[in-house]
């Protein structure tokens, strides 16, 4: 018997099944070194080739493969070390050598039975390793509906906001499409609401499957990070510009979106400041803030403070979320929306199209009495 075998082989399973617990099973964001180690070994060759591509919508057809993919590689690498546990383990308690533990391992775990053992220790090892690898896929056919659940609900929202926001979402363009529409400035609440609730559930969602993370939507110029910093500075914006409005609604929204990226930042590893200083310097510069005020101001949204006044309201609520939102985009490659911060290669922004009111014309008709 060698026991050297016997503990490393001991080790490695377990620490195989210790993996599966923390991202099959157990409902909390831990993190997986492992897993974010195949994760990002899978997206390295898709984004290296992405970044060659000349148009966003090649190099997001290229990177939607790579996060669906790293599932499959993680459930391969999972038997594949179960495997060579085991082995490490037969070998060690017969006179077989490793080749054929390994053997006899595989033979187990795929639950072939071509190779085993009538020997008391090895018979029990061989029933270990045949309950490992329909256990393991088991689960992930488990994990895999609950996953996908959670990304239908949140592309569903990201595709409403479509017609609120435009394509990609911006946080000026939604204040201006609901001033245009006469009514509409009134449901601004409702959205707000809605997506604080949408923020609650991503935050549970990619925290417990991080792989979310990097799931892109449908469409190219849509993305769940890129619409929530829109809906984030939305709200920012009508604090900042209108003081007298009722402000419960916008400071819950704000709050439970950057609590969202700093739980999904606590997953992916990211640092940041847990109470940052209002008065600290963002990125957004005061021109670009500009820019959309001036289309605010076009649209005819009513500001109760100048730009200059409401730039500082404005970047203390930012200061909040800004900095994760750029890191998170610049990771998972998010559409170039305006106010999203810098991407991996240097292209150019995607600015927003705003649909013309285009009326038909009608001919007019005659009063003449008959």
């Amino acid at each position: 018997m060698r026991i050297f075998d016997i503990v490393l082989g001991s080790i490695v399973v377990i620490g195989t099944w210790i993996s599966v617990m923390a991202n099959l099973v157990v409902p909390r964001g831990l993190r997986s070194r492992y897993t974010r180690l195949i994760r990002d070994v899978v997206r390295w060759p898709f984004q290296a080739v992405a970044d060659r591509r000349n148009t966003f919508e090649g190099k997001d057809l290229i990177l939607a493969w790579a996060a669906p993919l790293s599932i499959l590689v993680t459930l391969l690498s999972w038997l594949g070390l179960a495997v060579v546990g085991f082995g490490f383990i037969l070998a060690g308690i017969s006179d077989r050598g490793l080749a054929k533990g390994m053997l006899q391992s595989g033979s187990s775990v795929f639950t072939l039975g071509f190779l085993s053992s009538s020997e008391s220790r090895q018979t029990f090892v061989d029933f270990c390793a045949a309950a490992t690898g329909p256990v393991m896929i088991g689960l992930l056919v488990g994990y895999l509906p609950a996953m996908y659940s959670a990304y239908s609900e949140r592309e569903a929202e990201v595709t409403m906001l479509q017609s609120r926001a435009g394509v990609p979402a911006w946080g000026p363009e939604i204040l201006m499409r609901h001033v245009q529409i006469p009514g509409l400035v009134t449901q601004l609440p409702a959205l707000y609401q809605g997506w604080e609730r949408w923020a609650c559930q991503v935050a549970e969602s990619h925290t417990s499957y991080p792989v979310l993370i990097h799931f892109r939507s449908p469409r190219a110029t849509r993305n769940w990070l890129i619409a929530l910093l829109a809906i984030l500075d939305a709200a920012a914006l009508e604090v900042a510009l209108n003081p007298s409005k009722p402000k419960s609604t916008m400071r819950m929204t704000l709050r439970a979106g950057f609590s969202c990226l700093r739980e999904i930042a606590d997953v992916e590893g990211i640092g940041y400041d847990p109470d940052p200083d209002p008065d600290g310097e963002i990125q957004l510069s005061y021109a670009e803030f500009a820019q959309g005020i001036d289309m605010l101001r076009y649209a005819g949204y009513p500001m109760e403070r100048d730009p200059e006044e409401a730039w500082a309201h404005f970047r203390g609520w930012r200061v909040n979320y800004e900095s994760l939102a750029y890191e998170l985009a610049y990771r998972i490659d998010a559409v170039a929306a305006p106010w999203s911060g810098p991407r991996r290669t240097a292209r150019q922004v995607l600015l927003v199209r705003t649909p013309i009111d285009r009326q038909p014309k009608t001919k007019a008709k005659s009063d003449a009495a008959t």
